[in-house]
């Protein structure tokens, strides 16, 4: 292969990884990511490391743990000073494009963001974040706000498309991220059309949904489904467009979620907590030159940091010593049937926003393995589920007699982990000192629009 490879990255906000169908789920209608499985390597325990949206996002853009690169809360400025998968990208002679959601800017949520502030990318059509979904603005290359026609994924998808059209003027590889908003909150912004499909549907519920809470879900469910079922859709289109360019053989599709959204299962709601729905979004990577259309499942944990050099391993470009996230490129493939992983970290390194102390936000590490999930905070052990047998959560095993030599191996393994990232696991307040971060009476950045 001489040429290497495009890479379009797709990528909804609180997108958990229960709700497609692939996955088993029986109400939300998934028939493109579902028709997508069948042709890609489906990670299927990708994990986000901070499950909340700054600090995925920065993991994604560096290769970086939070504690290296800073960003552990929302609304604070990513730096630049390590190598970004855009720089990677644009070093190797790729054009580099964002369009979307940024956030991590960190410099006023509605502010134009320089050239400098990118990461690398050249190409721009990008807001720090918003939620209106229907009048959303963008900037480009200059100060001028612009605004989404109608709701903001079509419009930013229509704008990929029109992107992916200009490809056939240049033999140039191009590396295309593409950031929906949805389906983050508020559940019931979707296109009529789409909500519609569920109005009057009666939604199955996961069994960890108190019985109390049990109406409100199933309202939030027809919103927050309304919207998947609407970047499907989307994803469809755009999947369409480089199938009709003739991009799609020489194409790394990825399509994925930077966190997940509790919606009401453990009594709790969107991010930040440690249990499944939380920190478990979807992830299928789409490469028929490499993978001929076969679909393969990785079941070994893959956390937010391991993206980057994944994608980048794939594309036969060198990976900077910055990065600290592993390669999984060359464990893709069928003669490899276990990759050296064996659990992926899962963090708080200061509770906040909708996760506060108020509402039972602590700071916690821990790890999601393939089988188990072991947290533990400030305390002591915490959490210990075994998620084979118990695939919703519902049996604490921690400090439990019969699981004492299995904890006892996790923790170790989590004591390893946190060894080999240099975190002495201090209260939150330690590290918002260290990084020179002020926050409310919520735990957050203040940050305005």
């Amino acid at each position: 292969m001489n040429k290497r490879p495009n890479v379009v990255y797709v990528f909804g906000d609180q997108h958990r990884a229960e709700a497609t169908g692939y996955a088993g789920n029986p109400d939300v209608h998934t028939p493109n990511l579902d028709r997508l499985k069948e042709e890609s390597v489906i990670f299927s325990t990708a994990v986000s490391t901070i499950p909340v949206c700054s600090p995925h996002r920065a993991s994604f853009l560096t290769g970086c743990y939070p504690l290296t690169h800073g960003v552990f809360v929302n609304d604070v400025h990513l730096n630049h000073e390590a190598v970004s998968i855009a720089d990677a990208y644009q070093q190797a002679g790729y054009d580099t494009a964002y369009i979307g959601k940024w956030h991590v800017n960190g410099r006023g949520r509605s502010r134009f963001i320089p050239r400098e502030d990118r990461q690398g990318f050249d190409y721009w059509q990008a807001l720090e974040c918003t939620h209106e979904y229907h009048h959303s603005s963008y900037y480009q290359n200059d100060p001028n706000r612009k605004i989404w026609a109608g709701y903001d994924a079509e419009a930013q998808t229509h704008s990929a498309q029109e992107y992916l059209r200009s490809r056939r003027h240049t033999d140039r590889p191009f590396f295309l991220v593409l950031s929906w908003g949805p389906p983050h909150n508020p559940y019931h912004d979707a296109p009529q059309s789409f909500q519609a499909l569920y109005r009057h549907r009666a939604l199955h519920l996961r069994p960890n949904v108190p019985e109390a809470m049990r109406d409100q879900a199933r309202t939030d469910l027809q919103g927050y489904y309304a919207h998947i079922t609407a970047l499907d859709s989307y994803l469809g289109d755009l999947w369409e467009t480089l199938q009709t360019e003739n991009l799609e053989d020489e194409t790394i599709l990825v399509y994925t979620s930077d966190h997940g959204d509790m919606l009401y299962s453990q009594g709790e709601v969107r991010k930040q907590r440690p249990w499944d729905e939380s920190i478990l979004v979807p992830f299928l990577l789409h490469y028929p030159q490499r993978f001929d259309h076969n679909p393969r499942e990785i079941t070994v944990p893959f956390a937010s940091p391991d993206i980057m050099p994944t994608l980048l391993g794939l594309s036969g470009i060198a990976i900077p010593s910055t990065v600290e996230g592993t390669n999984f490129a060359p464990y893709l493939f069928e003669e490899h049937d276990e990759l050296p992983v064996k659990g992926a970290l899962i963090e708080c390194i200061h509770p906040f926003g909708e996760y506060t102390r108020a509402v039972g936000g602590r700071e916690y590490r821990g790890l999601r393995t393939k089988r188990y999930t072991y947290v533990k905070d400030l305390r002591g052990p915490w959490l210990l589920y075994d998620n084979v047998q118990d695939p919703y959560q519902l049996h604490n095993l921690c400090n439990q007699p019969e699981t004492k030599d299995l904890q006892a191996r996790l923790e170790a393994l989590l004591v390893q982990e946190l060894r080999r990232r240099n975190d002495e696991f201090l209260p939150g307040e330690a590290y918002l000192k260290q990084w020179g971060y002020s926050v409310d009476e919520t735990g957050t950045v203040p940050y305005t629009l």
